[in-house]
């Protein structure tokens, strides 16, 4: 009985231990850093756009995402400033929308550089970015930690594999990945932003050249993800040579109130 009691005890120690560590692990994922609006301000100019009542919206949205969406670095140290990096990069789309969360994700995963589709970081076909997770991934993301760095170092060359990737989760929040966001658009707009959209890919296809990335002929969900950077990014010179595109993008990402 008494060795019975022994091995009892040791057992309820390890688990209890076990319990710890990886509570702990998880928590530490989960920093959220002192210096957020510091770091905004020195590293993003989405934020530093904002009047100082919406800083402040956008500073505690960027704290809560922290506070719910694991960050975790896969062989590689992560920042407090990656963190509030790939937190911005997931407001920005969202921004507009006051009440809305991120509720198809629990973990965000940095790798040290590129990767395959396969997650190997080795090989020739180590040419990923970001990736929104299926499967038994489903509610992960994994991105470049070298990608979401130069993301907000060239604030303005079109290009951010963070907001990417996130406009990928908004599209697949409806339960399909195809350009056509139902949280985003209303009804009447479906049929013209499918239009513009393929009407757009076509000539990109036929012309093998444009300023909107080539990487979004590839499909619809891909052209929807490289457009809404373009449009976060570069929104005059979208406005400029795309006026449609980047109407049906303002209805989108910045509605009317009164609508």
């Amino acid at each position: 009985m008494d060795v019975l009691m022994v091995i009892a005890i040791v057992f309820i120690m390890s688990t209890a231990g076990f319990f710890y560590f990886a509570g702990s692990k998880n928590s530490n994922n989960h920093i959220i850093p002192g210096n957020v609006g510091q770091l905004l301000t020195d590293n993003v100019v989405f934020y530093n756009k904002l009047n100082d009542n919406d800083k402040q919206l956008f500073e505690a949205r960027v704290r809560h995402f922290l506070d719910t969406v694991a960050v975790r670095g896969v062989e590689v140290n992560v920042e407090e400033l990656d963190r509030v990096l790939v937190a911005a990069g997931a407001i920005i789309p969202i921004f507009n929308f006051p009440d809305w969360k991120y509720n198809n994700i629990s973990e965000v995963l940095l790798y040290k550089g590129t990767f395959s589709r396969d997650f190997d970081t080795d090989g020739a076909s180590r040419n990923v970015l970001g990736m929104v997770g299926d499967g038994p991934m489903h509610r992960e993301m994994i991105l470049s930690l070298p990608s979401v760095r130069s993301s907000f170092q060239n604030a303005r060359d079109g290009q951010n594999t963070v907001i990417h990737e996130f406009v990928h989760l908004l599209d697949k929040a409806d339960g399909a990945t195809d350009g056509i966001s139902e949280y985003l658009l209303v009804q009447p707009q479906i049929i013209p932003w499918v239009k513009r959209m393929h009407e757009t890919i076509n000539r990109m296809r036929v012309s093998g050249k444009s300023d909107i990335d080539l990487y979004g002929a590839t499909g619809d969900s891909e052209f929807f993800a490289v457009v809404a950077e373009y449009f976060f990014e570069k929104p005059d010179q979208l406005k400029q040579k795309h006026p449609d595109l980047y109407e049906l993008l303002e209805e989108m990402f910045v509605p009317d109130p009164v609508k």
